[in-house]
């Protein structure tokens, strides 16, 4: 079940399967657990010596056979943290490299959620408001949406504003978004829906293709042009088209009558 989350933590599948199993049983044998993991007794060995070494497990010594037993989940917690001391400490210098390299005229691709992750950090990066145009509430998508409450406090923190041009659509199919981007957005007209999206912060021209309402399609990537004259042009364009486009009219409460439940 938490195999694929031990995985991210440099565990080898049949060690992911040790470890759920002891902590789901506690005490065990080799010979137990092979035979409740499923896992061959030889490699349950070498396995074991990896957990232990990795300190995620303890061996309980017996006058017959010892046994072994899963230490407390929350060392996790101590291998993130660890790897994020290790991060704050050598970032002034991968900072200093990156930034020692010109970035002004680059084109690249991000592809899939992890692209999308790159996506936002280059726009908390930028700290510029961002304009987006043929929006369709793809921040909602269920491969990235549990990744967005963490982008949206430091969008918060930094004060970043959004203007949004979204499908028409939207409106009807996806409104849950519309609370997500603040006041300022408006719909474009029904026959200029589009699969694709431009969104512009910065020096960033952001192209993003495959895109649907609520979310991606199967395969979504991000072409991405860094380049201000380019930037500034799509600017330009998109204020024009927020000025054609009509002002979103509050929707009018239901007058209940007079007084009566």
């Amino acid at each position: 079940m938490y195999e694929k989350i031990f995985e991210q933590f440099g565990f080898s599948k049949n060690e992911s399967i040790l470890y759920e199993v002891l902590l789901k049983e506690g005490e065990l044998s080799v010979g137990d657990l092979a035979k409740k993991s499923e896992v061959h007794r030889r490699s349950v060995y070498d396995s074991l010596d990896r957990l232990i070494e990795k300190g995620v497990v303890f061996e309980i010594y017996n006058q017959k056979e010892n046994h072994y037993q899963a230490v407390d989940p929350h060392k996790f917690r101590e291998f993130v943290q660890e790897k994020e001391d290790m991060l704050d400490r050598v970032m002034p210098s991968l900072q200093k490299l990156y930034k020692a390299v010109p970035h002004k005229d680059d084109v690249f691709v991000y592809r899939g959620p992890e692209g999308w992750k790159n996506y936002m950090h280059d726009m908390l990066e930028t700290g510029e408001p961002a304009y987006f145009i043929g929006a369709k509430g793809l921040w909602l998508d269920e491969r990235v949406k549990h990744f967005f409450p963490q982008f949206s406090k430091s969008f918060k923190k930094q004060g970043l504003k959004f203007y949004h041009l979204f499908d028409h659509e939207v409106k009807e199919q996806c409104p849950e978004i519309l609370p997500f981007v603040g006041k300022d957005y408006k719909f474009l007209p029904p026959e200029y829906s589009s699969l694709g999206a431009i969104d512009i912060f910065g020096d960033h021209v952001n192209i993003l293709s495959n895109g649907k309402i609520g979310g991606f399609g199967e395969d979504f990537s991000f072409t991405v042009i860094v380049n201000k004259d380019i930037a500034d042009s799509f600017r330009k364009w998109f204020h024009l088209m927020w000025d054609l486009c009509p002002e979103e009219k509050p929707k009018k409460k239901k007058s209940t009558a007079s007084g009566r439940v």
